[in-house]
């Protein structure tokens, strides 16, 4: 789950801000009589990790590739245990499919750097740009994807933005001009913007121009489909129109 879709959860949650917790169960292997009657103080997202502040401690969930949760939903399987339920006088919140650790203390800012943060408003290109070019022999793909890099970018995103700035997946990193450099970051934060409005209207999949297509929109050329990169994840982009920078 992207850093733009826990935006959407943290909206979607902050009721049971400042709420007790009647009980708290599930099947992670944390200790739930520890959050069970403390108060819901706070809650943040860095990257593609969700963050639940309490009185003495934090939850940290981190929803991997197809983790998913529930608000007060009647649609969820009541035959699957959720990691993590949550159950407030206002509600119940089941999260499914995620890692879920109790960590201890209540500042976040000792523990994350929002600069890294595509969503934070302490996002800071010029520092990106600064450890990018400290790497120049790695490929765009994977450093967009590296999350101390470009916290909260997934694979999607990798793809749309790759597309967008019309760079090949497979370019190193210190072969891309300064100025190209400069928007491949700038574009990162951008496309996460406007990847959060339309998940919010329920139009992202309309707008995805390469991920998962077979048509590039620009030449009418065909898409390549293939794994790029050491992690590797599904690269979708235009041989023509993406050029390959070595």
């Amino acid at each position: 789950m992207e850093g733009p879709s826990l935006v959407i959860l943290k909206e979607q949650a902050q009721k049971f801000v400042g709420k007790p917790v009647v009980a708290a169960t599930g099947a992670a292997r944390i200790d739930f009589d520890r959050i069970s009657g403390q108060t819901l103080r706070k809650l943040a997202t860095w990257g593609k990790h969700f963050l639940m502040v309490f009185d003495d401690c934090y939850i940290r969930i981190h929803y991997l590739m197809f983790g998913n949760y529930y608000i007060d939903s009647q649609h969820y399987n009541p035959e699957k245990v959720s990691k993590l339920t949550l159950q407030f006088r206002n509600g119940e919140w089941n999260n499914y499919n995620c890692a879920v650790k109790i960590l201890e203390g209540t500042d976040l800012d000792a523990a994350y750097d929002w600069s890294t943060d595509l969503m934070s408003d302490h996002w800071n290109p010029a520092a990106t740009r600064k450890k990018l070019k400290a790497a120049p022999d790695r490929l765009v793909s994977d450093v967009l994807l590296d999350q101390a890099l470009f916290s909260g970018l997934g694979n999607i995103m990798k793809n749309e933005t790759l597309f967008r700035t019309r760079i090949h997946p497979e370019s190193r990193v210190g072969a891309l001009p300064d100025k190209l450099l400069k928007q491949l970051v700038d574009e990162a934060r951008t496309y996460a913007f406007d990847f959060l409005r339309w998940k919010q209207e329920g139009t992202l999949r309309k707008h995805w121009e390469a991920h998962t297509k077979k048509v590039c929109p620009r030449c009418e050329g065909p898409l390549t489909k293939e794994h790029t990169g050491v992690t590797p994840r599904r690269s979708f982009y235009c041989a023509r129109c993406q050029k390959l920078y070595v």
